[in-house]
């Protein structure tokens, strides 16, 4: 009976240490932010960015980018193969784009909310990190209302001017390809309106995301040092 009793207690030793050692390693896992805001910081709790506000991610899910023969990284944007046409009516795909970093957001033309706000912002952007090295694109979300000549239109009343700022008009289906990869979601909620996130996304020279910022008027200095550095 001692033995039995003994043979119990010493089970219930053990299954309470293999229960702390799993819990060990279960708060061992360490989070970070996705778009590496603050550097290479981590945190040993899930949650969400204090800067970007993005949810954070396991470390060990980050994958490291493999390139292909041509130094393009499974991660960008380049690999995607679908058809835009520009403010100026050019068909373009968007690994023509490849040598410049990019700042990106996407709008539709008719939005009278936060689309004028976030217009404001990338031209907030463009005026503080003043280098020609630095492509500004607009995608609009509303394809089958923003034509070529409409978004020329757009370009030249909201004072988007030069060659550095490009307005591009996609597919449906490509654009909601498109906005998926920014994880911005948006939807049609009345024929002349849509409701969406408010996302600035910044992709270095060979189209990979490197930073995003959420939210309207929202300070762009991190967004801003960000590009400077990319472009260094």
């Amino acid at each position: 009976m001692k033995i039995k009793y003994l043979t119990q207690l010493l089970s219930l030793v053990l299954l309470v240490n293999l229960f702390a050692c799993q819990k060990q390693n279960d708060s061992s896992e360490q989070y970070i932010c996705p778009m590496k805001c603050e550097d290479h910081k981590t945190y040993d709790h899930p949650g969400i960015c204090p800067v970007c506000k993005m949810d954070l991610v396991k470390v060990s899910s980050i994958k490291e980018a493999v390139l292909d023969e041509d130094g393009i990284s499974d991660k960008s944007i380049f690999n995607l193969t679908s058809e835009w046409k520009t403010q100026n009516n050019e068909t373009i795909h968007l690994n023509d784009l490849k040598g410049k970093v990019m700042v990106v957001v996407m709008i539709y033309t008719s939005c009278e909310a936060a689309c004028p706000r976030l217009v404001a912002d990338m031209r907030n952007i463009y005026a503080k990190v003043d280098n020609p090295a630095v492509d500004y694109l607009l995608v609009s979300i509303d394809p089958e209302k923003d034509t070529p000549e409409k978004l020329k239109a757009y370009a030249k009343e909201e004072h988007l001017d030069g060659d550095q700022w490009i307005l591009l008009q996609g597919g449906l289906d490509d654009v909601r390809e498109f906005s998926n990869v920014l994880s911005m979601k948006y939807k049609k909620i009345s024929p002349i309106d849509f409701s969406h996130t408010n996302i600035i996304s910044v992709f270095d020279k060979n189209g990979v995301l490197h930073y995003q910022q959420e939210g309207l008027g929202m300070s762009n200095d991190k967004l801003v040092e960000e590009v400077k550095n990319l472009n260094k």
